[in-house]
């Protein structure tokens, strides 16, 4: 064996070991890249039940907006009732209620003042008119 043979042969002898010590880690990987696969699978498989139970979700809050939808359209419709009976009772009763108040209100000071002048003495009368009348 001539050094040439000897050295090549170290040289394989070398690359042998590297090629095993390569061998391991890329063994390791297959391996993981094999659970990481299994385990998509299995969350893909689970998956169909979420979206299902999501899509029945989803479908029942829709009917329940649209529930509301038409509770809100009532209520809408409710005030614009109330809204035009306020103005009717308004334009029917609110001016004669206003006169009557009124009315009410000159009959009562009127009265007021007419009770105050008669338990007033009779000369403090007499004084008071003769200052407001004119006559001196």
């Amino acid at each position: 064996m001539t050094p040439t043979q000897i050295a090549a042969l170290i040289a394989a002898g070398a690359f042998v070991l590297l090629v095993v010590l390569l061998a391991i880690p890329l063994i390791k990987l297959g391996r993981t890249l094999d659970e990481a696969t299994i385990a998509i699978r299995k969350a893909h498989e689970n998956s169909e039940p979420l979206f299902t139970g999501a899509n029945s979700t989803i479908n029942h809050v829709n009917t329940q907006l649209e529930r509301v939808d038409g509770i809100t359209a009532n209520a809408k419709t409710i005030s614009g009732n109330v809204s035009a009976l306020s103005s009717l009772f308004t334009a029917t009763l609110g001016g004669p209620l206003v006169k009557t108040a009124a009315f009410s209100y000159g009959v009562s000071k009127a009265l007021r003042a007419r009770r105050k002048r008669r338990q007033q003495p009779v000369s403090e009368s007499r004084n008071r008119r003769k200052t407001k009348g004119g006559r001196k």
